[in-house]
């Protein structure tokens, strides 16, 4: 144990390191303010051994106390700013100080504690707001995706679809507009690896190195420096499952595969995993019942929010939480899923598989702007939802306002959170 505390500190002395040439100017400054306080000791306690009011040239003492303590003091500040750049320095963002690095994370390390579920662009969309709030974010994410590069790999090499853990964590990482643009690179279409994002690629050779795939997203974390977790609701491989009528008076039929179902032409009557009956990530559970904030969506209410309420773990952890739960309705329907929905009807559903665990809904009431072909505006004021207290405001981006604006989103819910404080969760 010695030997090793030894090597380890004979490192340091090793030329080029670049730290103790600061770390002698930080023992000078330790020095002139000990001699200051020495001196204020000595006038106090030995007032024989010193003339403090005149000293031999008729300098006043008290003036060489005080710019004693003021040398130091700035030599001790100047030398700690120099040993942090040379030691934190190479971890800190490009083109931001340490101090202000180290500032924020200690501020975000203090926010609330928030759990998010969903997927899909709406959850990274919060997310990249979130993470300017507080550090203490743990993503839920559905696993039941199995289109695209996600769902190639899924079918190939059996591994969990990556696609939406991928974009959150990208969303809550510090340099976040470097790693977008690497992560969503995408291979030119054919065979092999052609088709398939970097960011799926990434995470499936992580799984690999780390031997699991719970492990592989922890370790992607930490190397990407994210503010917050990000976890599958369950680490079973499950499939989603519709019931879709088409017409008034038709049987259903039954849609197996997240990617198929908003393909079908009809209205959905209800929603499963296979199997029923999967466990929940440990982990997810434990941070919903010590969250302070609950939110559920945006997202595809039925391929992307719902899925997660699903696993019967998450839905009665969310019940029994004492956080405050927020479901976040779209902005504007989506083709294959909500087409001529409410948001009565958007609350309606969710009440149906989250057991009314949600009360207040946050809303948008701004209405400006084109949207997407097809797609209608959610709308606030034509609406009156027995049971659910309605918040309402400007969310919407204003480039794409089918969109929510991470900013604003954010904002609101962190606004939400401080006017209704919640009991002391331990």
């Amino acid at each position: 144990m010695l030997n090793k505390f030894v090597s380890r500190m004979s490192y340091w002395l090793k030329p080029g390191v670049g730290v103790k040439r600061w770390c002698v100017l930080l023992g000078l400054g330790v020095l002139f303010v000990s001699i200051a306080i020495a001196m204020v000791i000595v006038r106090y306690y030995y007032p024989a051994l010193i003339r403090l009011d005149i000293d031999l040239a008729g300098t006043v003492v008290w003036t060489r106390v005080v710019l004693l303590l003021l040398v130091g003091i700035l030599v001790i500040v100047y030398a700690l700013v120099k040993v942090s750049n040379e030691i934190i320095g190479p971890f800190a963002p490009t083109g931001r100080s340490v101090v202000s690095v180290v500032a924020e994370r200690n501020r975000k390390r203090k926010g609330p504690r928030v759990v998010v579920m969903g997927g899909g662009t709406g959850m990274s969309t919060m997310l990249r707001g979130l993470k300017n709030y507080t550090s203490n974010i743990t993503a839920i994410v559905t696993m039941a995706d199995d289109g695209g590069s996600s769902g190639r790999l899924r079918k190939d090499i059996g591994i969990l679809p990556p696609g939406d853990l991928r974009n959150c964590i990208v969303a809550l990482a510090d340099d976040e507009a470097l790693l977008t643009q690497l992560f969503k690179y995408r291979f030119g279409d054919g065979d092999g690896v052609n088709g398939h994002s970097f960011g799926n690629l990434f995470i499936t050779a992580m799984s690999e190195v780390t031997g699991s795939f719970e492990r592989a997203l922890a370790v992607s974390g930490q190397v990407l420096a994210i503010g917050g977790k990000v976890l599958p609701s369950t680490l079973e491989d499950v499939k989603l499952i519709a019931d879709i009528r088409q017409h008034v008076g038709d049987s259903v039929h039954r849609v197996v595969g997240e990617s198929a179902i908003p393909q079908q032409v009809g209205v959905i009557e209800r929603i499963n995993l296979h199997p029923e009956d999967v466990p929940a990530h440990p982990q997810a559970l434990s941070a919903i019942l010590s969250a302070e904030l609950i939110v559920l969506g945006p997202g595809s209410l039925y391929t992307s929010v719902i899925p997660n309420l699903l696993v019967k773990d998450i839905a009665s952890a969310i019940e029994n939480s004492r956080g405050l739960k927020v479901y976040v309705t779209n902005l504007a329907t989506q083709i294959g899923e909500t087409e001529k929905f409410s948001l009565c009807q958007h609350t309606q559903v969710i009440n149906e598989y989250a057991d009314e665990s949600f009360k207040l809904v946050l809303s948008n009431n701004s209405y400006v702007g084109k949207l997407m072909p097809e797609m209608e505006w959610v709308r606030t004021e034509a609406d009156k939802c027995p049971g659910w207290e309605i918040i309402a405001g400007d969310l919407a981006d204003e480039i794409s306002p089918w969109r929510h604006d991470s900013e604003k989103l954010a904002k609101a819910l962190m606004a939400l959170l401080n006017e209704r404080p919640v009991m002391a969760i331990l």
